[in-house]
Order: structure tokens, then sequence, then C-alpha cells
């Protein structure tokens, strides 16, 4: 029998304005946008983080992405490690070029599992809002997610947001436990550096733990660094287990030596190589 998950990830998806950033601080109660940029704009530009404890106890963290077509970029660094999608339209707007592009990534990286949360639902009638349910489902017809929930929610009210919540939990409660092979991997989707303990890389844990004094290669370039640190949800641990979001403060790295795509994984796991093997898929 698979073992029950106790951590989950979760990605946000769909056009800017429709209200993703406004859906995690309400399902969160944790702002996601860091910068003061974005603050100022009321505009995502980067990836935000944030994570919610669900009502059987597992944790949920999620991705916050930009829905600007400017920086579908960092919404693809996002992506890596996830477990499904919360696909934001707005319900005054429908699909936009953006919900168009950030469908179609999630169809190419093969994301089965999703919820469509129809933000800003108190701002139409009922009628307008059951056409706009029956046109989101036949743009899914043809995607991975076509069998996607659709849950309509007002976050500044709080309106479904309950709902919400124990679809999510209904969505991933069949996942058996993220597979440990002993081969810790973490794509790296933010670099910085905190005063008295120097360069944090962040990113979502597969195929294997991560424990403070671990020797690791930050590839491509193949350079060695130590495990100084580890937080998870903000909170230090020794050990992070596959299937978290998790902060790993690096010694051995300056923090101009990193960027945003490296891989941090052991020594043995990988060879780079000048070689590719190809599956196009054109849109």
């Amino acid at each position: 029998m698979s073992q029950s998950r106790s951590n989950f990830v979760m990605i946000t998806a769909g056009h800017v304005d429709h209200g993703k950033s406004t859906l995690v601080r309400a399902l969160t109660g944790i702002d996601p946008d860091r910068l003061a940029e974005e603050k100022a704009r009321e505009m995502t530009i980067d990836l935000g983080y944030a994570w919610l404890t669900l009502p059987s106890g597992a944790t949920l963290s999620i991705v916050d992405v930009p829905g600007h077509e400017r920086f579908i970029k960092n919404m693809l660094a996002g992506v890596g490690g996830i477990d499904a999608a919360l696909l934001v339209v707005a319900a005054d707007e429908g699909f936009m070029p953006q919900t168009d592009e950030h469908l179609a990534i999630l169809d190419l990286l093969e994301i089965e599992r999703g919820i469509v949360a129809l933000t800003k639902s108190d701002l139409v009638d009922g009628e307008w809002l059951a056409f706009m349910q029956e046109e989101i489902r036949e743009r899914l017809a043809a995607t991975r997610l076509r069998d996607a929930p659709i849950v309509p929610v007002a976050a500044i009210t709080n309106e479904g947001i309950e709902t919400l919540v124990s679809t999510m939990q209904r969505l991933l409660a069949d996942l058996p436990a993220s597979p440990d092979r002993g081969t810790p991997r973490l794509s790296i989707d933010r670099v910085f550096t905190v005063t008295c303990h120097g360069t944090v890389v962040t990113g979502s844990l597969i195929d294997g733990g991560i424990t403070v004094g671990d020797e690791l290669v930050v590839y491509p370039a193949g350079q060695s660094v130590r495990v100084r640190g580890l937080q998870v949800h903000n909170s230090a641990v020794e050990r992070a287990e596959p299937g978290n979001r998790v902060a790993i403060n690096l010694a051995g790295i300056a923090v101009n030596e990193l960027r945003r795509g490296g891989l941090l994984a052991t020594e043995t796991a990988f060879m780079p190589s000048i070689r590719l093997d190809v599956r196009l898929s054109l849109l």
C-alpha cells in the first residue's frame, strides 16, 4: 500500500489582473508579492511563495506566478516539481491571452491535475457565471485538465474559499508519497543572500531528501557545495524530504555564481552532455 502524502506543491496560472495573488492571500494569509515594485504596481513580476494546512493536516505549498506576457520565463521557472495547477480565470473577463499561454505550458509539461478558480464571481450575475463555466469547460476539453473542477470564488469577501480548499484536498488526496530514490534534485528558482548566513537558493525538491551537511553539486557548472542549513515554510529543519518547497543555505559558492535555472543534485546524478533527445509538440 502506498504511503499517504503529507506535503504537496501547487502552482497558480492565468492572465494578469485575474486575481492570482489576491486569491493566494485569501487562501494562506501570506502575501506572495515580495518586491516593492510589485506592491507599488499591484502586479506580480516574479515568483512568490505561500503555504496553507489542508483540513487533513497535509501542507500545501503554493507557487504564485506572474500573469503578464513579459514574465512568461519567470512563470516557467516555477513549474518544476509541482503536483497540480490552480488555473485562475476572472469571471468578468474569461479566457485571455496569458490564460491560453499558461494552459498550453501546463499541457506541454503534462500536468494532469488541476482546479479552475473562477475569481471575481461576485462581480457577475448567476446567468453570466454559468455561461463562463460552460466556456471554460469547452476551452479545457482538448487539454489534460479537461476534468478539472471549476470553483467560483470571490477572494475579497472569502466567498467560495472554503469550497476551494476542500476541492484542493480531494484533488490531491490519492497522490502517492513522493518517491525517495536517494538522488535529490532541486531546480533553482530563486537565489539570494541572507545577512550572516550567505547564499540561499529555493526550489521544489524531488527524488530524494537533503540533510544539513550534505555535499552536493550545482549543475551545469559542476561546482561542489555544502548544505549549511535548511528551511521548509520558514522553519529550520535538519532534513528536507522530497515533495517540499525548500530553502537551502549553501557554503562554498557566492550568490553571483548561481542563477535561476541551475540544478542542485548529488555528484553522480548527472553528466553534462552536448546531445539532446527531443520530442517536439507544436501548438
